[in-house]
């Protein structure tokens, strides 16, 4: 069974981007410590995201011929 697709309020790259800066913020709180790592690793893969999905949605890739 599948459920109903909702809309988001904010688009895919603002919740990237804001997910990237909560997680900043969270680690800059924190001191040396593995929870800071995976904090500041979150926020390095949700900006890696971000510039995936603007490189796939640029006017500029095209599919193979």
């Amino acid at each position: 069974m599948q459920g109903r697709h909702l809309p988001h309020p904010t688009s895919f790259k603002e919740r990237l981007a804001q997910e990237a800066e909560h997680a900043k913020a969270e680690a800059e709180k924190l001191p040396d410590c593995i929870e800071r790592d995976l904090l500041l690793k979150k926020a390095r893969q949700a900006e890696t995201a971000m510039h995936i999905n603007e490189w796939l949605a640029s006017p500029g890739l095209r599919p193979p011929k």
